[in-house]
């Protein structure tokens, strides 16, 4: 359901190295990082700027999908509408999964919120259906995990009406979360204007283990940054370390980037986003992926010489605020 073809991202995939040519001569940059690769390969070309300082210049993009929760799609899709379009310009899935509120038990919370949302529903399916969305009922799974085991794709570019949707980082995927408006945009043909975030690189070295999980190196990296240090700005992971960690554990630490305020986080392509690929019965793209690898993560040169490793401990995360953690003993 509204998913990009694979001959579609393949066509895309063979017309990186030249957009990557192209902006560094542009921009006067001998190697550019895989965030810079992403965004940088989405421009539109007919506002490329001439230049790009980081957290003033304004970006005119043109994201590969959107994708909607029930709560934020219904102002999303009413604006939309306002377009006149026959159909979505952009792959766009509804996932109805938030206004359903966990209670009894996964049956019964199920049918309350469908009772009690019944018209929210029927207007979503209905708009769906008319405007060639993807549609997932009341159900059938979190928005975030199913877009990485559907339609999230190395290299690719996608915005989300929620907070969490740089969940498809974990997947070498810029994901950010936007507002109704900005997808309603999208949608109907515009182009998406953002401006170009700061970078923060997190250089990652040996693998977890013991109690260590994926989550104490994003709960580690929130006590160092706090929940404002990743405002405007762009985490991206690199280094030997991250292939130690699965590519669901990766969406879990790009997921809970949202907890620093970041714009989105990312993890460079590798063996274990092909496997997953593979797991999730996308095998065409895992191998145009392997193929077009050194497109899909950053130049050498930007991580031959990294500052520092992350290291980090098992933690147990406190509810609010976010960047609170306690350190875990046994």
């Amino acid at each position: 359901m509204s998913g990009i073809s694979t001959d579609k991202i393949g066509k895309f995939y063979a017309g990186l190295a030249a957009s990557h040519a192209k902006a560094k001569e542009r921009f006067g940059k001998p190697a550019l990082t895989n965030a810079e690769k992403v965004l940088f390969s989405h421009l539109v070309d007919e506002n490329y700027p001439e230049r790009i300082v980081r957290g003033e210049t304004f970006l005119s993009l043109q994201p590969d999908r959107v994708a909607m929760q029930d709560a934020t799609a219904q102002m999303a899709i009413l604006q939309f509408m306002q377009a006149n379009r026959d159909v979505v310009a952009v792959p766009s899935t509804v996932h109805c999964d938030h206004l359903i509120r966990a209670h009894s038990g996964a049956a019964e919370d199920v049918e309350r919120a469908i009772n009690e949302n019944r018209e929210v529903y029927d207007f979503l399916q209905s708009a769906a259906a008319k405007y060639g969305m993807g549609f997932w009922k009341p159900g059938s799974g979190i928005i975030h995990q199913v877009v990485l085991e559907k339609y999230a794709f190395p290299g690719g570019l996608m915005i989300g009406t929620d907070s969490h949707t740089p969940n498809a980082g974990g997947l070498d995927m810029v994901a950010i979360g936007v507002g109704g408006a900005d997808a309603a945009d999208v949608m109907a043909g515009l182009s998406w204007e953002v401006k170009a975030p700061k970078l923060v690189g997190v250089h990652l070295t040996g693998k977890l283990s013991g109690w260590a999980a994926p989550k104490d190196v994003i709960l580690y990296l929130c006590g160092l940054l706090t929940t404002k240090g990743g405002t405007n700005k762009i985490i991206e992971y690199f280094g030997p370390g991250t292939e130690s960690i699965s590519c669901t554990g990766k969406a879990t630490i790009t997921n809970m980037g949202a907890e620093l305020g970041a714009t989105t986080s990312i993890f460079p392509f590798d063996s274990r986003m092909a496997a997953y690929l593979r797991a999730t019965e996308r095998v065409g793209i895992a191998d145009l992926a392997e193929q077009y690898a050194a497109d899909l993560r950053a130049d050498d040169e930007v991580i031959a010489h990294p500052e520092r490793a992350l290291r980090g401990w098992p933690a147990l995360p406190g509810p609010r605020p976010q960047d609170f953690r306690v350190r875990a003993r046994r």
